[in-house]
This record gives structure tokens, C-alpha cells and sequence, in this order.
């Protein structure tokens, strides 16, 4: 009798309802009756043009940019255990690659390399594809590929999203050894999310620089809840995190959004607090004049006067 394969295992598990395989059964069954893919079918990725590549990489730039130390950092962390760093589109294609010169032959076998098409349309079951599919953050070890030729790889991936809170990438470590450990690969995990954390932040104050951006609240695993704060204290944008903790939507940034609405209690008093003080320096350092002081705070004598009469500043000349 022949023994079971890969392949044969994917084909009877999509045909079934597992309950400790349910996640896993899903993606499966999605690569099999949604894109109409085999598990026994061989081959590598599809590869992009380089202009399909150019087309791809164009809209996330600035996000490319400011993903750059994030990815070197994370490259250090598990660069030395045969590991690469893939930032990918939407589309699943990877457009910014770490990885180590002597590993290149044997990823680019593999198609962990930019340019190839990692979707689960194409793919099926795997780390890129599954995160930009589901939004969230994971792991797919080895035989939980939907693709037989898949089976020697361990990826680890996690979604980032953009300034206005939608998923734009996913940050994905690939390895192709046998020896990584489930508690390593775990620890990997934990990078990735950080490491796409610390991109979305840094992609947020860049989409935002000329605004001021507040933290509110500690980070948790979502994120970091950053708001951006325009001259009048309304919020002009905000992080997914923020937009969940705070109930904030396009509409309501669309129709103003006071930045103290979303601050309560004794933040609220220590926020206003640093305000006020702010404005009574700027005013003590141009002797009164409300003009000079409002050009060195960067904001209009109007909306200097607004902010007298609501931190209780007083009018002076």
C-alpha cells in the first residue's frame, strides 16, 4: 500500500471538519476550492517582470523607506540562524529582501526572493499569503503548506498596516533548515510582530510629519495607539490600534475630531497642563505679542486666541 502523502493529507483534510485544524482547514480549503490549486503541483513561484515589479513597489515607497532600519534590525536578530526578511505587497510579492550571500542560491531555489508571488492565489497555504489573506499575525511550519513543495519551509508573518489603518504589507522570516526549533521559531515570531509595529509607527510620523503625534496609551499586541494632531488640537489621523481603542473613523476625522475628546481623566489635566505651558512660554519669550508668539508655536494668532481662552491663559496683546 502506498503511504500517504502530503498532498493526500490536505485532500482529506479539507474534506473534513477538524476542529484542532480549523484555521489551517480553512486556508487549505480556500487554496483548493477558491483558487482551484493542486497540493502535488510542482514548480516555484511566479516571478514578476522587472516592470510589474517596478509598478508593484511605486505606491508602498514611503512605507519602504521607512520600514529600512526595522528590517536591518530585525535581519541582525535571526540573520545568523539561516533566516531571511521579506517586506511584501498586498499582492503577496516581495519587494525588500535581507538575507545572507551565502544563503542566496538556496532561497532563490526556494522563491524567497523579490519579485516572486507568495499570494495564496498562487501559493496557496503559506506565511505571506496567509497573513495579507486572514490580517493577522502567522505561523506556517513546514507541512502546514498547502503545497507539497513547500513542506522544508518555516515562515513567520505579521501584518502592517498604514497611516489611515489598512493592511498594506506583510512582514514576513523564512527559513528553509530543518534544525529550527518550535521554541525559536516562536521568538521569531515575537520580532516580527515588533519589528512590524515599529514600521507602522515609523511609516504613521512619517505620513505625519509635519503634524504633532501622541502616543495614547501603552503598546499592546495591536500596535501602538498613535494619534497625529494638527494646530487647532483636532486629530488627523490615527493608527489602526487608535482607531479601535477609540472608536475613530474616517468620518469622524472628516468632520473634526478634537484631540481632547479622546482624553479623559488625569491624562486629560496632564495634556492640557503641558499645553498651557507651552503657551505661556512662547508668550513669556515674545514679551505678550500674541502675532510673534502664535509664528514661534507654528500656529495663526486665531487659533493661538482659541487656545488662551480654553486653557485660561488670558488675552494679551
Amino acid at each position: 500500500m502506498r503511504k500517504p502523502c502530503h498532498a493526500d493529507q490536505v485532500i482529506s483534510v479539507i474534506g473534513t471538519n477538524t476542529p484542532a485544524l480549523s484555521a489551517l482547514a480553512a486556508s487549505w480549503r480556500r487554496s483548493a476550492s477558491l483558487h482551484g490549486l493542486d497540493p502535488a503541483e510542482h514548480g516555484t513561484p511566479r516571478i514578476l517582470t522587472a516592470q510589474e515589479f517596478q509598478a508593484a513597489r511605486q505606491p508602498l515607497e514611503p512605507l519602504i523607506a521607512a520600514a529600512q532600519e526595522s528590517l536591518d534590525r530585525l535581519y541582525a536578530a535571526v540573520g545568523g540562524a539561516g533566516c531571511c526578511v521579506l517586506l511584501a505587497n498586498t499582492d503577496g510579492v516581495p519587494l525588500e529582501r535581507r538575507g545572507a550571500v551565502s544563503d542566496e542560491n538556496t532561497f532563490r531555489r526556494w522563491g524567497l526572493w523579490t519579485g516572486a508571488d507568495w499570494s495564496e492565489r498562487h501559493e496557496g497555504t503559506n506565511g505571506i499569503g496567509t497573513c495579507i489573506a486572514e490580517g493577522r499575525q502567522v505561523a506556517v511550519d513546514r507541512d502546514q503548506h498547502f503545497h507539497s513543495r513547500n513542506i522544508g519551509l518555516s515562515c513567520m508573518a505579521a501584518p502592517i498596516f498604514d497611516h489611515e489603518g489598512r493592511l498594506a504589507a506583510a512582514l514576513d522570516v523564512s527559513s528553509c533548515r530543518a534544525d529550527l526549533t518550535s521554541g525559536f521559531a516562536q521568538l521569531i515570531s515575537i520580532a516580527v510582530a515588533d519589528a512590524a509595529h515599529r514600521i507602522e509607527a515609523g511609516n504613521f510620523r512619517s505620513s505625519f510629519a509635519h503634524d504633532r503625534v501622541l502616543l495614547l496609551g501603552a503598546p499592546d499586541r495591536a500596535g501602538s495607539a498613535l494619534v497625529a494632531v494638527d494646530a487647532d488640537e483636532l486629530v488627523v489621523g490615527a493608527t489602526r490600534s487608535a482607531r479601535a481603542m477609540f472608536g475613530i473613523t474616517s468620518a469622524r476625522l472628516r468632520e473634526g475630531l478634537p484631540v481632547a475628546d479622546l482624553i479623559g481623566g488625569e491624562t486629560h489635566g496632564e495634556f492640557e497642563k503641558a499645553q498651557r505651558g507651552a503657551v505661556q512660554r512662547a508668550l513669556a519669550r515674545s514679551h505678550g505679542n500674541v502675532s510673534a508668539a502664535a509664528q514661534a508655536l507654528g500656529v495663526s494668532r486665531a487659533t493661538l486666541h482659541r487656545k488662551l481662552k480654553r486653557l485660561g491663559c488670558g488675552r494679551l496683546h
